[in-house]
């Protein structure tokens, strides 16, 4: 089967096509984004959307997309509640939470733990929305691909690597609101992957991280630092 074509969208919004032909977006922030190149703005297809947590600036364009493609949601129980006040259905098989294991798609969905915080502000007011979570996506090829969401290094990423073994491990390292470089090497060391592809740098002044830094703190490590709008083989 071929591989996973992986697309960067800028900021932490990523775009994949699996090898059975299901096209899923991860944490859409498409509009308002200032890296995502403008033809990504307006998706022709999508399969299946995964939303790691409740920021806006992940949550994104999710309802307006899922209302045209009328395709399916997955997120953590409290973030696909909120979604369903907000023009979603309600969907159990599309609620999960950390351990679980949902099928969806033709896909394996597993959510990991993050270490983060999870919101949104409406009515004046933050509203909580559960806890933050990472996903490890097994296509029908068996190539898995650990999306870490928004988060800092923390030790249980060794069992996330011991359990699951992704093949390649999606992780910020944009410092200030996640983990930078220094805390993303030692996330890999952890996860004990060999290829990464590394996201949330670079969309705004406040996030200083880098590919380059990365690379120097984990040069074992192989790094796709594909530019926004660019497609990479995983």
């Amino acid at each position: 089967m071929p591989d996973v074509a992986l697309t960067w969208l800028g900021h932490a919004a990523f775009r994949f096509d699996t090898p059975g032909g299901k096209r899923v977006y991860v944490d859409p922030f498409l509009q308002g984004n200032p890296t995502c190149p403008e033809p990504e703005q307006s998706p022709k297809r999508v399969d299946l959307i995964l939303v790691t947590h409740g920021h806006d600036d992940h949550v994104g364009d999710t309802v307006e997309l899922a209302q045209r493609f009328e395709c399916p949601v997955v997120a953590q129980v409290e973030v696909r509640g909120w979604l369903a006040t907000n023009g979603l259905p309600e969907d159990p098989t599309q609620a999960g939470n950390k351990g679980g294991t949902l099928r969806v798609a033709g896909l394996k969905v597993t959510f990991t733990d993050a270490n983060h915080s999870s919101s949104t502000f409406e009515n004046g007011t933050f509203t909580y929305l559960g806890e933050p979570c990472g996903f490890v996506v097994e296509v029908e090829n068996g190539t898995k691909l650990y999306f870490a969401g928004d988060t800092n290094v923390f030790m249980s990423m060794q069992l996330i690597g011991r359990i699951y073994e992704p093949d390649v491990a999606i992780i910020p390292i944009g410092d200030h609101f996640t983990m930078g470089p220094r805390e993303a090497a030692a996330a890999l060391e952890l996860l004990g992957v060999q290829r990464c592809v590394p996201c949330h740098y670079g969309t705004f002044p406040l996030l200083t991280g880098t590919p380059d830094k990365l690379r120097e703190l984990a040069p074992d490590v192989e790094l796709l630092a594909p530019a926004p709008g660019e497609t990479v083989t995983v």
